[in-house]
């Protein structure tokens, strides 16, 4: 029985999902009830509950690699969120609802494109295996945000923590500038990604190999379908959701790299990427929720390791606070800067190059 609850803890991150599913049903009472479930419920339970450092042994690793059911768990967000898109869709289509209740309700159909959308596909991307790629496509497909599947795996991971990178956030930047930047520039690098991919393999611009042209399509089609199946309503409040989405996985790399560097050793060429350039957080119910997504600087230490074996650093710099609370705090630029460059210095120790805006 406990084997069994440890395998199957990561399904309390589809908590999340039944929230948003709660908002977009009962909209009269609890159109607001997924936000409140992310941003307050969740940070409660944190503050309270204990962080976890643990980490599994050798042999506890390899048998945790090879069950399944870790990877089933991945797999079920892809019904899970295109069903709630089109829940979303049809009720707005179907149903005539205040101001209010439609605002809730695109916040939290939002909430699930950034956490069961974005997050599950960020973890499919890094698999080897097409089909779990393709996976990972589609869940970025009902979130228009196709292109992080290039920029993420051939741009981010590789300038993480340089100036080259438009996801990490400089020391005294504020989260509003960093949307802009991030959102941008991490588009532009992907396509410049994909051009040089194309020209090094001697492909065609116009080619089946040009997932950059592929995914602009896709999301055309997406959006115009919507448009024309479900009305005009729908279809802006699906973009609506959609931004949402990516404005929580911005809001995250925000958090996730914000103010450390690494050092350059030559010219344009930076030090390998160590625990020590990306923020950790071990919180044990945030970890478990968003697929230990808050392991992060194991992550980028080794970006192949599958979520479930993430480990945790002592010579990584620690967040304060889960992921939701820092979020908040992030919003509030004099006391994000007041708690975080404070931190840095304590405990940003692998990171000498501190970034600076």
């Amino acid at each position: 029985m406990k084997k069994i609850l440890s395998e199957m803890k990561y399904l309390s991150g589809y908590l999340i999902s039944g929230s948003v599913i709660l908002s977009l049903l009962f909209p009269e009472k609890l159109a607001f009830f997924a936000v409140i479930f992310a941003f307050a419920i969740i940070p409660l339970a944190e503050y309270l509950l204990p962080q976890s450092h643990d980490n599994f042994e050798e042999a506890e690793e390899k048998s945790l690699l090879t069950n399944r059911v870790y990877d089933y768990m991945l797999y079920l967000s892809v019904p899970v969120q295109w069903g709630t898109i089109l829940l979303f869709c049809w009720l707005i289509q179907n149903n005539e609802y205040t101001t209010a209740q439609l605002i809730g309700m695109t916040l939290a159909a939002g909430i699930s494109s950034g956490v069961i959308g974005i997050n599950i596909a960020h973890e499919l991307g890094h698999r080897a295996k097409k089909s779990e790629q393709i996976m990972a496509w589609s869940l970025l497909l009902s979130t228009l945000y196709m292109h992080f599947s290039v920029e993420h795996n051939h741009g981010h991971h590789r300038y993480v923590a340089t100036p080259k990178d438009a996801a990490t956030a400089k020391r005294g930047q504020s989260l509003y500038g960093f949307w802009i930047q991030s959102i941008v520039g991490s588009y532009i690098s992907a396509w410049k990604i994909q051009i040089g991919l194309l020209k090094k393999h001697n492909q065609s611009f116009f080619s089946a190999s040009n997932l950059m042209l592929i995914f602009q399509i896709l999301q055309i089609v997406l959006v115009a379908s919507v448009f024309i199946i479900f009305g005009k309503l729908a279809g802006w409040l699906f973009l609506g959701s959609a931004l949402i989405g990516i404005v929580l996985l911005e809001t995250i790399n925000y958090i996730e790299h914000y103010g450390l560097s690494r050092k350059e050793i030559k010219p344009g060429i930076y030090e390998k990427v160590l625990p020590s350039h990306s923020w950790n957080s071990d919180y044990a119910l945030g970890r478990i929720m968003l697929f230990e997504l808050t392991r992060h600087a194991d992550h980028h230490y080794k970006a192949s390791r599958k979520y479930q074996i993430l480990k945790s650093y002592e010579n990584s710099p620690h967040l304060p606070a889960g992921y939701p609370a820092m979020m908040l705090l992030s919003t509030i630029p004099p006391l994000w800067f007041k708690v975080m460059n404070r931190r840095i210095q304590a405990d940003g120790q692998g990171s000498s190059g501190l970034v600076s805006a």
